[in-house]
């Protein structure tokens, strides 16, 4: 099978930037304070941020679950696009980093949708599971450790409604999903997830060559 890419170049790129990203004045501050962390890296790009915004107001969501949160870029665009009464639960293990998304959250005036959960992600989905919340939420966003991308996903897959839509992060994993000479974990973790995923048919899947991949997975 022939793939037809284009090329993203740095000129292009900033072309896309330039005619898809509509970024508050506070996210780019954000964004800019991110970047200047050793784990930079980490934070999602501006495109794929409006793209979330897009697909969270698109399928209508109201409540959205984000496993890994780190200085809160991607949780603000989120929360931009739900609608009065929204809510997003965001699961992450670090208090310094979330610190600073919390300055953020409050400045954009967005706090009040967002309920942070410190603690590991397993047990936060596995609590909201307990207290009844399968089938409740519309929209969720992975993009946390890859060893347990699968067990994120099943979860995150039984708390979304029928029609809810998966986001996963990393799924290219800086093209060393292709390259047999890269045998660590999370390569190795990415590329079994990413072959599971293929085979689920509880799901429509789309991956996208944005960021380091980004594949979305609909709930049937």
């Amino acid at each position: 099978m022939t793939a037809r890419t284009l090329r993203l170049t740095p000129r292009l790129a900033r072309y896309l930037d330039a005619h898809t990203v509509r970024e508050s004045a506070l996210e780019r501050r954000l964004r800019a304070v991110t970047q200047r962390m050793p784990d930079a890296g980490l934070q999602i790009g501006a495109a794929q941020a409006a793209l979330m915004r897009l697909l969270v107001r698109a399928i209508g969501a109201r409540r959205c679950i984000e496993i890994g949160t780190f200085t809160g870029y991607s949780a603000l665009a989120v929360a931009r696009a739900l609608p009065r009464g929204g809510r997003i639960v965001c699961c992450d293990l670090s208090r310094e980093w979330t610190d600073i998304a919390r300055r953020y959250w409050k400045k954009a005036r967005v706090h009040k949708k967002i309920s942070l959960r410190l603690g590991p992600a397993l047990d936060t989905l596995d609590a909201m599971l307990e207290r009844g919340e399968a089938g409740k939420y519309d929209f969720a966003f992975i993009d946390a450790d890859k060893s347990n991308y699968r067990r994120y996903f099943e979860r995150c897959f039984k708390l979304l409604r029928r029609g809810g839509l998966i986001a996963v992060d990393n799924t290219l994993w800086y093209g060393q999903v292709v390259d047999r000479r890269a045998q660590d974990e999370d390569t190795r973790a990415i590329r079994a997830f990413n072959a599971r995923l293929h085979r689920d048919r509880r799901v429509d899947i789309a991956m996208l060559p944005i960021g380091d991949g980004l594949t979305l997975a609909l709930k049937r």
